[in-house]
């Protein structure tokens, strides 16, 4: 299955793809969209909605998988972050690609085993998870992966609550 995790914010958008198979998951393309501070926010959006599109068509994720937002003191910031994160779940339905969405505390507890893990400890385990040679660079791409690692791994765990309910 392939995974499309992405970490959105209207400045930057980290993106990972993760293909899982049987149990293994490895690493597929990843990196970041950025969007100039300067510009007006409408075309900001246009050009990540543009982006995100561009990516979904290319490697046909079966699912893309968005952290929820963790709102913090400035409404604004919280707002526009919002409307990035809008932009991003829009083009993965008009494409026709399922959403899914996890907190950030779900992310460690799936990547670490601990749900108060720092920013440095979830980059960490990525990097050994999906056997990368460094940690993949802006924070934003590494806290993707970690998103579709996440994922991955909760399929596993929804499948044996599955067949334990039936």
């Amino acid at each position: 299955m392939r995974i499309l995790g992405i970490d959105p914010g209207i400045a930057l958008t980290g993106f990972g793809i993760v293909e899982k198979e049987g149990v293994r998951i490895k690493a597929g393309r990843y990196g970041h969209i950025s969007t100039e501070s300067g510009t007006p926010v409408p075309d900001r959006l246009k050009i990540l909605y543009d982006d995100m599109v561009n990516i979904v068509q290319e490697y046909r994720p079966e699912v893309m998988v968005v952290e929820e937002l963790f709102f913090n003191k400035n409404a604004k910031t919280a707002i526009i972050a919002a409307q990035a994160r809008g932009v991003i779940i829009l083009s993965a339905v008009n494409n026709g690609v399922k959403v899914e969405e996890y907190t950030p505390l779900q992310v460690k507890q799936a990547v670490i085993g601990y749900g108060r893990a720092s920013k440095q400890q979830v980059q960490f385990m990525v990097k050994e998870l999906l056997r990368l040679k460094e940690i993949p660079k802006p924070d934003d791409t590494a806290d993707a992966l970690a998103i579709a690692i996440c994922h991955a791994n909760s399929m596993d765990i929804m499948k044996n609550l599955d067949r334990k309910s039936q």
